[in-house]
């Protein structure tokens, strides 16, 4: 794990496959959010700081992810301690509730660390059956050339206690976005559960609309599965939630 110091607000950390083995970190078990990948990212803030001095407690972080390759990943990672600071694309999202600017900034990096990963497994596992076809795809070689890291769609689960606070999110992100996502209410534990795909955003501003939404609710990473289990057994409040209750 190599980590640089930009300047004081900000580091860049690059992660290999190597690295993921050294921790004994699968990269299944990051793509499912497992407590190992929390660990990794603890870690790495951690050794920041001893090296760097780079003090990240009660700060929000912005972090943007550049796969560079199937296998390696660096990951910026900005303090933000200033609002004015983040990028305009922010601009576009007006909090609901309170005036407390800093509130709609705190930002779940462990949480994100886990949609990085994420894409990085997934397009590990598309570029080895590609690789599997090559010879019968002659066709498509340059583009395979030209682009290593395959796009994937992220999905996400946010859950909240009462559906006034799943409307606050939909008034926080003040109808920025316009992807796919559902509304169910599991009885299992009564909380309303948000099913999030990333659809046509970028994996920056999908991120974005997450870091948003962690101030509403308690977001989680999915799986297909989960999705089939609330489709399933889950009570269906509304598909397009967010566009509809912005409405109310």
């Amino acid at each position: 794990m190599k980590i640089e110091k930009i300047n004081d607000n900000q580091i860049r950390c690059t992660l290999t496959r190597e690295d993921l083995e050294n921790h004994q970190i699968r990269i299944s078990e990051l793509a499912y959010g497992t407590e190992k990948a929390k660990k990794l990212f603890r870690d790495m803030m951690q050794q920041a700081q001893i090296q760097f001095g780079f003090e990240a407690d009660n700060i929000p972080l912005m972090i943007e992810a550049i796969p560079v390759s199937t296998e390696s990943i660096i990951l910026i990672i900005t303090k933000v301690e200033d609002p004015e600071e983040l990028d305009t694309r922010f601009s576009k999202f007006a909090p609901f509730r309170g005036n407390d600017k800093t509130d709609t900034l705190q930002l779940d990096g462990a949480d994100n660390i886990i949609d990085i990963f994420q894409k990085l497994y997934e397009a590990k596992m598309k570029s080895t059956q590609t690789k599997d076809g090559k010879s019968a795809q002659n066709t498509g070689a340059k583009e395979n050339d030209d682009t290593q890291v395959p796009d994937v769609n992220l999905i996400r689960l946010y859950e909240f206690d009462t559906l006034d606070d799943v409307i606050a999110a939909a008034h926080g992100l003040n109808g920025y976005f316009t992807g796919a996502n559902t509304l169910y209410k599991d009885p299992a534990d009564e909380l309303y559960k948000l099913v999030l795909h990333q659809s046509s955003l970028s994996p920056e501003d999908f991120n974005r609309v997450c870091n948003i939404l962690t101030e509403y609710g308690q977001g989680k990473a999915f799986s297909l599965s989960g999705e089939a289990y609330l489709t399933e057994h889950g009570e269906l409040i509304s598909d397009s939630a967010l566009q509809q209750l912005i409405q109310l």
